[in-house]
């Protein structure tokens, strides 16, 4: 089966946000240079595709293409949120010529990528080494809170994709509950993601927590308040952070237990690779643990950070050789 992958000619793999696209070429063990696309720049992405191979003139042209998108994808099709394109393989594959067009979720495709990671590209955050063949789990707080889960089942590897960031953010004491309460007054349901785990939450956290605390602070955003919280200029910011990476533990916990992810825990995301020396002096790990009698149960589960920017590419080679035609 491996045999054949030199032969099946180079895989078209791409990484597509709302503003920024990125495409390769992978063929074998390599994948070439990394070719950046505006999205506003092309008014389809079979157009901006086209453009990228025609670039690449020479060489054997792609039969496949596996494509990530930030976005859900419900029949092989992702209309994107924050961008005028709409990504349907199904419609790609004969408009391109290709055999098959995959299109997957973005945390799908860290998901895959996570058994082929390194340890130059991951800073461990506790734990011990993870049992093999076990369920490996990432979480990551960026624009919203993705959630994916790798399963290996006699040889089969699949990716479940989640919306848990759309789940009620737990609080674990009374601090945290009357945080909670002031942000279930302005945003009706707290989800994880709205009202902690992600850009967007991470304001809410320190809105809600001047309003406890009745502190006098400026408006601040995400990037702002993660800046404050690291030079220690603001306390409040810094109270803020050190709730979120206590949260970031709790739910990732939860998570863990709920998907039995003894394979290891890992995090992702643009927001905590920032701060990976206040992670982990913060009460992640502890919260993480805090799971009364199941415990012992967590503490042999392994917690890692992320830091390789092109995971995505990745998991994208790595979705290709286990999804062969």
């Amino acid at each position: 089966m491996h045999m054949s992958i030199g032969k099946t000619g180079p895989i078209l793999l791409a990484d597509i946000g709302g503003t920024n696209a990125r495409f390769a070429l992978s063929q074998g063990n390599q994948t070439g240079p990394i070719d950046y696309v505006k999205v506003a720049d092309f008014p389809t992405v079979r157009e901006a595709i086209v453009d990228v191979l025609g670039r690449r003139s020479g060489g054997e042209p792609p039969q496949r293409a596996v494509l990530a998108v930030a976005g859900p994808v419900t029949n092989n099709r992702c209309v994107m949120t924050n961008s005028p394109w709409v990504i349907d393989g199904n419609e790609l594959q004969p408009a391109l010529g290709f055999g098959s067009v995959h299109v997957l979720n973005d945390f799908e495709v860290v998901a895959w990528s996570l058994p082929a990671l390194q340890p130059a590209d991951l800073i461990p955050l506790g734990g011990q080494d993870g049992l093999p063949g076990e369920p490996l789990l990432v979480v990551g707080p960026g624009t919203g809170f993705g959630v994916s889960c790798l399963v290996e089942r006699h040889g089969a590897r699949l990716a479940v994709v989640t919306e848990a960031g759309h789940a009620t953010l737990p609080a674990e004491n009374e601090h945290e509950e009357r945080v909670i309460a002031s942000m279930r007054r302005r945003l009706g349901h707290v989800s994880i993601e709205r009202g902690a785990l992600s850009g967007s939450g991470l304001q809410s956290l320190y809105e809600a927590l001047s309003e406890v605390e009745g502190a006098q602070v400026p408006h601040r955003d995400a990037a702002a308040i993660t800046k404050a919280a690291l030079e220690g200029s603001c306390e409040l910011s810094r109270a803020t952070l050190g709730m979120f990476c206590a949260i970031l533990g709790s739910v990732a916990g939860n998570l863990a237990v709920t998907f039995g992810a003894r394979g290891g825990v890992y995090i992702a995301g643009g927001i905590v690779p920032r701060f990976p020396d206040f992670l982990a002096a913060s009460a992640f790990r502890a919260r993480f643990e805090a799971k009364g009698r199941f415990q012992d149960y967590l503490r042999n589960i392994p917690t890692r950070l992320v830091t390789k920017p092109d995971a995505s590419f990745v998991g994208l080679k790595m979705f290709a050789e286990h999804n062969q035609p």
